[in-house]
């Protein structure tokens, strides 16, 4: 059994690489958003679950500063990470390969409590990002927020991804080719 997560920025293409890598490789695709309606019931992790969406997000992306909006990121994802590991311990008794894939999978808490690789995707543009938020809305609801939105995903969560995921010996990658060789051959170790 091999176990791998895919981490990275939203609309990076995290579960459509994971999708793509757990057909060829007959894994389980575990899309770690998916668990965010469980949560949603959990009062103590409600808050979390619903803290963008609950934001005036106009408001929200002209006060937020890159360093408060990273930190709003790691307080959600370490406030999830213990339902996260739950599902993940839950997935291993299966016994089968399974690709773990979502945003709350930050590099420093894979370093802490997961005992095996994974890979950190930035996306490859901020026009791609934009279009992906366009086709499928994350928050913002107009073509504004949704330029702000795509910048702030790729320009300054895509840099603490990065870093992140340097420090913590994770390869990051802005190319989708690559990103599947890479989890590919990780899965073939």
């Amino acid at each position: 059994m091999k176990y791998i997560f895919i981490s990275g920025i939203p609309t990076s293409g995290k579960s459509y690489l994971a999708k793509r890598v757990a057909q060829k490789t007959n894994s389980i695709h575990v899309d770690i958003d998916d668990l965010r309606g469980e949560m949603k019931k959990n009062p103590k992790l409600k808050h979390w679950v619903n803290f963008f969406w609950n934001k005036d997000e106009e408001k929200y992306w002209e006060t937020i500063t890159p360093e408060k909006h990273w930190d709003n990121l790691v307080k959600q994802s370490e406030t999830f990470w213990p339902t996260i590991l739950e599902k993940i311990h839950e997935i291993k008794k299966l016994k089968k390969s399974a690709i773990f894939e979502g945003v709350n999978i930050l590099p420093h808490l894979a370093h802490q409590d997961l005992d095996f690789p994974g890979i950190v995707l930035v996306g490859n543009s901020k026009r791609t990002v934009l279009k992906r938020c366009r086709e499928n809305p994350r928050w913002g609801k107009t073509d504004e927020l949704q330029k702000k939105e795509a910048e702030w995903f790729f320009v300054h969560e895509g840099a603490m991804y990065k870093k992140e995921a340097n420090k913590y010996g994770y390869k990051s990658f802005n190319d989708f080719k690559k990103a599947k060789n890479e989890l590919l051959r990780l899965l073939e170790k």
